[in-house]
């Protein structure tokens, strides 16, 4: 009987080309502007115009040419501009203030883009997210599975595969936004582990009872369980077919929900996952309450009679929460985000993330947000690379310069995807971010470096998002399933 090898992954290489000659939006607006005033100046001054403008041009060629972090300093630009605006206007900053006029029912109270969020509740008892302004309706799911590591490859292979089938027909629907797959780990006050010893446990048993308590005692509190979390975002627009012959309105739309929610489920169980649960709107408070304030796990499960943190929609968001460059503070915790930048460009195990989702003593979540793409969209969008791909090449020989090998593997990539959807495979965008969490500045950034160690072992490319950290934070630790970066 022949050996079953573990199934191997290699994504594709992320094109960093521009619009026009490798120049991004705002590098082509700043060096075709510039070109202009010159051509302006040398031909009503002569040569010595375009001396006089010498600060102006070597400043262009400063801006588009010297880089940090990956990106020009022109492409930081608008990201700075955008920072020193909501400094200057006090929108870093923001606290939870008491009202006294009448509150709309379910409104998560949440900062940023995200103060128009509330929870719906549907006649049937099913709560869902809803955003009035991108037109979608949200449902998270708590999701659990066996351990992957410990799965024999037979098991791996085939529940990698499943998964991928799983998006796929997501995909297809054609009325999903976004899908967004959360795992986090949590600060645990050990109630939970209590209370199932006191109604299973036997305290009196003869030197196991004391060693068990004893054990409860002492792990409870240190504990810090992983939890996971499927959000799936519905597009109201593109449903709105369905939601009519549903009724319409949210009524409608959480039909549509249900029935999208139930395939979704049992695609899930086909690639190993349980759904244990579709949230309710205090659950789904208590999720976002200890994704701002994790300290406040313990009490939210404390006052609840099923052991999950349960929270008051109203008090779902943080009582403070304060901007900076590279991190964002809220209630009890100071939050780094990163960009997934690069995924594995050679062959490697389908449990590469493991040091990542395992490192010892860091608390971090991490977000998988995939965006279904229409199969017209994807293939123009192939299209368009291709032919960016060979004019370039076309250019590079009629000056004489030397092929680029980093273009002949991103022209195999989009002809592989290209076939790929011509085959009928649906097209799905990935974006990956990471959350690293904890109480000091001193301890966020011991724990930034050990992770940012583990992703590189990894073979995983990390990218600290600055000046965009609110963003980041919550399109990464909440779930629901917003890709706004």
């Amino acid at each position: 009987m022949s050996e079953v090898l573990p199934l191997t992954v290699k994504f594709p290489t992320r094109s960093r080309r521009g619009i026009l000659l490798g120049l991004s939006l705002p590098q082509l607006v700043l060096v075709s502007s510039t070109l202009a005033l010159l051509l302006v100046a040398v031909l009503t001054v002569g040569l010595m115009g375009a001396v006089a403008l010498a600060p102006v041009w070597i400043t262009t060629a400063v801006l588009v040419g010297v880089r940090r972090e990956g990106r020009s300093l022109i492409d930081w630009a608008p990201l700075v501009a955008r920072y020193a605006h909501r400094r200057r206007t006090g929108q870093t900053m923001w606290r939870a203030r008491p009202v006294s006029r009448p509150q709309v029912e379910g409104l998560l109270h949440l900062p940023g883009t995200t103060a128009s969020l509330r929870v719906a509740t549907a006649g049937s008892g099913a709560s869902a997210i809803h955003d009035p302004h991108r037109q979608t309706l949200t449902a998270v799911a708590r999701v659990s599975s066996r351990a992957f590591a410990l799965l024999d490859p037979a098991t791996q292979n085939a529940n990698v595969s499943a998964w991928g089938r799983a998006l796929a027909g997501i995909a297809r629907t054609g009325h999903v936004a976004t899908v967004q797959v959360l795992e986090r780990t949590v600060p645990d006050s050990g109630d939970s582990l209590a209370r199932h010893w006191t109604e299973h446990g036997n305290p009196q048993a003869p030197v196991a009872g004391h060693i068990y308590s004893a054990l409860v005692d002492s792990a409870g509190p240190a504990a810090a369980p992983h939890e996971a979390y499927l959000a799936i975002a519905l597009d109201l627009k593109a449903a709105k077919r369905l939601i009519g012959q549903a009724g319409g309105g949210l009524h409608g739309a959480f039909t549509v929900m249900g029935q999208t929610t139930a395939s979704v489920a049992q695609a899930a169980r086909g690639a190993g996952l349980t759904v244990t649960g579709w949230l309710g709107s205090r659950e789904i408070a208590a999720v976002l309450r200890t994704a701002y304030d994790p300290a406040a796990t313990a009490r939210l499960q404390q006052w609840s009679s099923t052991g999950r943190a349960e929270a008051d929609p109203a008090a779902a968001g943080p009582v403070a929460q304060v901007e900076e460059n590279d991190r964002v503070i809220t209630d009890s915790a100071r939050h780094a985000t990163y960009w997934i930048e690069n995924w594995p460009r050679t062959e490697t195990s389908s449990g590469f993330l493991h040091g990542i989702m395992f490192s010892t003593g860091v608390r971090r979540s991490f977000s998988l947000i995939y965006a279904p793409q229409g199969i017209e969209s994807a293939l123009r969008d192939v299209q368009r690379r291709k032919s960016a791909i060979i004019s370039d090449a076309s250019e590079r020989r009629r000056r004489g310069q030397v092929e680029s090998e980093a273009d002949n593997v991103e022209y195999a990539d989009v002809k592989t995807r290209e076939k790929q959807l011509i085959s009928g495979h649906a097209d799905v965008a990935l974006t990956g971010l990471l959350t690293v969490s904890a109480d000091t500045d001193q301890a966020l950034d011991a724990a930034c470096a050990q992770l940012e160690t583990a992703a590189a072992s990894a073979q995983v490319d990390l990218r600290r998002l600055l000046f965009q950290q609110t963003d980041a934070f919550t399109a990464c630790a909440l779930p629901l399933a917003r890709n706004t970066l």
